[in-house]
């Protein structure tokens, strides 16, 4: 059942924006209408074939540890060739004790029970993009089914977001970062190996970088094929790392112009191709595009962490990838105009990396 009714909520400073959040439309007592600006219609079915799942490459954190004291190199080729086909894989024997994982599983849950008025305290304010809810820009605007808490967490934090956060939480999500900054480290340096970068190349542009986190809830919809938890997109990072937090699926990636229903396994971390990385491989590694579904009657809550080179760091296709016989996917773009232009529009496919590297050609033309 579809209602004709926006829905929103407001935090002290409605007069100025105005924040989605869903918790105000459901009730343990009454089944909820859909509100049309829920409703994305004409969403392209997912292909349910269960022989793309077991297709997904799983990489072994492991072995690719293990690499330089090996002569033994299948599980880089694995990677290099993963992120070419692919742009995602399931990472394993990441090195993540399942205690954290439970620990963060517990604080996450716990966090998104906090009644509305608590997690109001961290709404995103006018003109950001950082806090709690998602800022409605316009009266017709598509609402994702999700409630959201999106922060920077390097190299400088907003303070009334996670320095506020309730302590336990905080405590456990300073542990689950370090650990996934050793992961990211790790897994940024032999992918610029494999790009033919040095060592110290990728280490300077990532070293100090931009580190974001993303925890999501999604609510139970009971007409999940109306509205869709995140929209279709592609990272704006280098790399992003996700954690299911429950065990509920959701995620769907396109692939070879279709989508389809990713499925991993416990404890597994996926990790995805951002557009950073596909403009450093000029085209080679490819951003993944990638959408959330819902589910009409479990919550699914998941956690993603996002890297990306610093603010005054300059990218552009690594020099020893290119083709002397042709032109470059794209110029150089400094990160912070990058970072400026991602957000400015909302979610949408492919279309801010597409946009970009169009507006850096046309610059060159008129230049």
């Amino acid at each position: 059942m579809v209602s004709s009714k926006p829905a929103s909520c407001f935090g002290p400073s409605h007069h100025h924006s105005e924040v989605s959040c869903i918790e105000e439309l459901i009730t343990d007592d009454s089944v909820i209408e859909v509100p049309q600006n829920y409703v994305i219609p004409d969403q392209e079915s997912a292909i349910s074939d269960g022989t793309i799942l077991a297709t997904i490459p799983t990489i072994d954190m492991t072995q690719l540890v293990l690499i330089n004291q090996s002569a033994n190199n299948d599980e880089l080729e694995k990677l290099h060739s993963t992120c070419k086909e692919w742009g995602i894989f399931q990472l394993v024997n990441h090195g993540v004790s399942s205690a954290l994982l439970d620990k963060v599983k517990q604080e996450l849950e716990d966090f998104f029970k906090l009644p509305l008025e608590e997690k109001m305290r961290y709404k995103v304010r006018p003109g950001d993009v950082e806090g709690y809810g998602t800022v409605v820009k316009s009266q017709d605007q598509k609402l994702d089914w999700g409630n959201r808490f999106f922060m920077f967490t390097n190299p400088r934090r907003k303070p009334h977001l996670f320095p506020e956060l309730p302590t336990s939480l905080r405590n456990t999500l300073e542990t689950y970062m370090l650990e996934l900054q050793r992961i990211a480290r790790t897994l940024l340096g032999l992918m610029g190996k494999l790009l033919k970068m040095k060592m110290e190349e990728m280490e300077e542009l990532f070293e100090d970088g931009l580190q974001s986190l993303r925890m999501t809830h999604y609510p139970p919809c009971p007409k999940p094929e109306l509205v869709v938890g995140l929209r279709p997109h592609s990272d704006g990072s280098g790399i992003t790392i996700l954690h299911q937090v429950d065990g509920v699926q959701g995620l769907q990636i396109k692939k070879d112009g279709a989508w389809f229903p990713v499925i991993f396994d416990h404890g597994a971390f996926v990790v995805n191709v951002g557009d950073i990385l596909e403009i450093l491989s000029d085209g080679l590694y490819k951003s993944i595009e990638h959408r959330v579904t819902v589910n009409p009657e479990k919550e699914r809550i998941s956690i993603a962490m996002f890297f990306m080179p610093k603010l005054e760091a300059e990218v552009g296709p690594v020099t020893a990838l290119r083709d002397p016989q042709k032109p470059p996917s794209s110029g150089k773009i400094g990160m912070e105009k990058f970072v400026e232009k991602y957000f400015a529009h909302n979610l949408n496919g492919k279309t801010p990396l597409e946009r970009m590297k169009t507006e850096d050609s046309e610059e060159k033309t008129t230049a």
